[in-house]
């Protein structure tokens, strides 16, 4: 189109979920029971792939009458949501461990299989073995599928490589993605996943500190790699309070966000310590104590909450309704990871409404707008506002609500991904592949 054209029109969506109307950066208590919803709307993407206008079908014909679009999309009779923001994924790894998925049905803890030489450490043997450009496919294909079901914007950690060379093998995979896939990503350091075999936590923390950090660093102000987070699994038996403070202040110093792992397996204490950094976000929380709920609360740090994880461990539900009741800015992720195998959010919501005893639109509104600002980008995504990114998706459904309802059901109900205005998923063109 010519310079001065729009990109895309879709008109006559039967609702079209905002999801925000007035630039909330993150939603709580009531304002996630009270989604922005337009009854027959229609949204504009501009030729930069931002979204211009979006508002009741009649309101944008009209103020659109002479306008020139590359594409239009007639929604009729279809919903137009955000594209989905998943807060929490590992998705760079070699070695998948379906065998560990046998043991622990058979009743293996997740600690007893760590202990065993599996977990985290049977993956890690492989990645550091792989090449990068084995990584590289199957880190792609992976997107493509959280793509397909409705993921516009994905976090995506290191953390199988513990040591500097494959943590930045890694790193530099998740780059090579953000810039040739239409994906968007959030990229987190998490070198602190595991103490490496033969080391001490102590030993673990000094090489974090005195070798990958400052390497990182130097590639950061190079400009050849962007991360956004740091991570570290805080965890008995793991790395301990002491060392997760030292290793997530370091990365603050470096202007990394901090989205961590903690309280997971016991009550440690995590969430306090992150609150007292100014965390942006902690993850898993499944033996969060009240004092750490009230202490994310206050400082306005987003609890990532994981659903299939705890399901797939059958560990104790997170305590969504507390933390929601409390006011903590709750977001969602699928914590893909060999692990827990789901690039689903849909699935995620539906597991979170089930199981967590959410709402669907509290489920929705967090894989919407708080896991946008869970990653620090809830001012481009997470909800259909002006100038936000022109991410959707379009189902083919008269309510929004099928997309949760239909347990499994989004590969049917899905018909368009869109990406900065950009079609990336057709799915009726799937039998032409």
């Amino acid at each position: 189109g010519s310079p001065n054209s729009l990109k895309l029109l879709v008109k006559n969506a039967k609702q079209l979920v905002l999801i925000c109307k007035n630039s909330e950066k993150y939603l709580t208590k009531d304002g996630m029971q009270n989604l922005c919803v337009i009854e027959n709307g229609s949204i504009v993407i501009g030729s930069d792939g931002l979204i211009k206008a979006v508002g009741p079908a009649e309101t944008i014909r009209a103020q659109y009458a002479e306008a020139l679009f590359d594409k239009v999309i007639d929604a009729a009779g279809m919903c137009v949501l955000p594209g989905l923001v998943d807060a929490h994924t590992h998705p760079v790894w070699a070695g998948d461990r379906v065998h560990e998925f046998a043991m622990k049905l058979a009743g293996a803890t997740y600690m007893d299989v760590h202990r065993a030489g599996g977990g985290i450490h049977f993956t890690v043997e492989h990645t550091q073995a792989a090449p990068a450009s084995d990584l590289l496919a199957s880190l792609r294909s992976r997107l493509v599928r959280m793509q397909r079901a409705g993921t516009t914007l994905a976090e995506c950690k290191s953390g199988y490589g513990l040591e500097l060379q494959t943590e930045l093998k890694m790193l530099e995979v998740i780059e090579e993605a953000r810039r040739s896939l239409p994906i968007n990503i959030s990229a987190t350091y998490c070198g602190a996943h595991a103490v490496p075999k033969g080391k001490t936590v102590v030993e673990a923390t000094e090489d974090i500190l005195r070798v990958q950090l400052p390497r990182l660093k130097e590639r950061m102000s190079a400009g050849t790699l962007r991360v956004d987070n740091i991570d570290v699994f805080c965890e008995q038996g793991v790395f301990d309070l002491s060392s997760s403070r030292s290793i997530l202040q370091a990365g603050k110093q470096m202007g990394l966000n901090i989205n961590f792992h903690g309280d997971e397996l016991h009550p440690m204490n995590s969430a306090q310590m992150g609150a007292e950094l100014g965390a942006l976000a902690i993850s898993h929380l499944e033996e969060v104590t009240d004092a750490g709920i009230a202490a994310m609360a206050k400082a306005k740090t987003a609890a990532v909450l994981l659903p299939t994880t705890a399901y797939i461990l059958r560990l104790p539900q997170p305590r969504a309704r507390d933390m929601l009741d409390a006011g903590v800015i709750v977001a969602l992720g699928s914590d893909f990871n060999p692990n827990a195998y789901c690039c689903s959010m849909p699935i995620v919501m539906h597991l979170a409404c089930v199981n967590m005893r959410m709402s669907m639109p509290e489920a929705l509104a967090a894989a919407t707008i708080n896991a946008a600002y869970a990653l620090g980008r809830s001012h481009t995504h997470g909800s259909l506002e002006v100038n936000k990114h022109g991410d959707l998706l379009l189902l083919n459904a008269t309510r929004w609500e099928h997309l949760i309802y239909q347990l499994g059901g989004h590969q049917e109900l899905i018909r368009y991904v869109i990406i900065k205005g950009d079609i990336v998923y057709d799915n009726n063109k799937i039998l032409d592949l």
